[in-house]
């Protein structure tokens, strides 16, 4: 008969160890109101393929990050960032 003995016996840290602190890109530049004609700054929120990075990836809070999105749609409607499409 085998044994159940088990080989890894030490736990895990807890999960508050193992979590960056966020930041906020946002708050460290001092922005207050995120402009569609802020092309540089948008693109720090756009994937390599220009898709719109989540909130997980960038530290936002949810209104910052729905003010990046409108921005960033807006920026694409007047054609100031590349609009994503089918491959």
């Amino acid at each position: 008969m085998a044994s159940n003995s088990r080989k890894n016996t030490k736990k895990r840290p807890p999960a508050t160890e193992l979590k960056k602190p966020r930041r906020n890109q946002l708050t460290a530049l001092g922005v207050t109101e995120v402009d569609y004609k802020d092309v540089h700054l948008l693109r720090t929120f756009i994937s390599e393929r220009g898709k719109i990075r989540s909130r997980r990836i960038t530290g936002l809070t949810p209104q910052q990050q729905r003010q990046v999105a409108t921005a960033i749609k807006n920026a694409r409607e007047m054609a100031l960032l590349p609009v994503v499409g089918p491959a």
